[in-house]
């Protein structure tokens, strides 16, 4: 279950660059700097759209590393623009998708601290689930609605990306 968990957020991660190039061919349209919309929010007390997606990278890259008992790769927050972006990104791709299978055996009995929660454990179903799951959406559901609301064409099946459809 880990495995997949991890796997379809990496997917999903994926999917930013979708995002991204759509993004590029709108500034080339509207005769404006990219970068621009990398400090984009919906609200003035959002983070920005270069916090979503480095957040996004750090749910994944944490919850990968903590279910499958891999220390935690750092990555420094300063990415100021897209091609920054990019880059945090592959990093995160190239680490999670370089964890195999095998590594998250056992990961039921795993337990996680939590910075935001200095003295309490939650139990590896219980994180997955409650906490890389849901912020790691979250994120790139930000992303996703910071660019929309700035006029860039992105769509549901440009969030959901490439799905796995079988034949009857």
């Amino acid at each position: 279950m880990y495995f997949e968990i991890i796997t379809q957020c990496a997917r999903n991660l994926k999917n930013v660059e979708i995002f991204f190039i759509k993004a590029e061919q709108y500034a080339v349209e509207k005769k404006f700097d990219i970068d621009v919309l990398m400090h984009a929010r919906l609200a003035p007390d959002m983070k920005p759209l270069i916090y979503q997606v480095q957040s996004a990278c750090d749910y994944l890259k944490g919850g990968a590393a903590w279910l499958s008992g891999t220390e935690i790769p750092r990555h420094v927050d300063k990415e100021q623009t897209i091609t920054e972006l990019r880059a945090r990104i592959e990093k995160t791709l190239v680490f999670v998708e370089g964890i195999g299978r095998q590594k998250y055996v056992g990961a039921d009995k795993r337990i996680m601290t939590l910075s935001w929660e200095p003295g309490k454990v939650i139990a590896a179903p219980d994180y997955a689930l409650q906490v890389v799951i849901p912020n790691f959406n979250f994120h790139i559901a930000m992303t996703y609605a910071i660019l929309r609301n700035n006029g860039v064409d992105v769509g549901k099946m440009d969030f959901l990306g490439q799905l796995n459809m079988i034949d009857p």
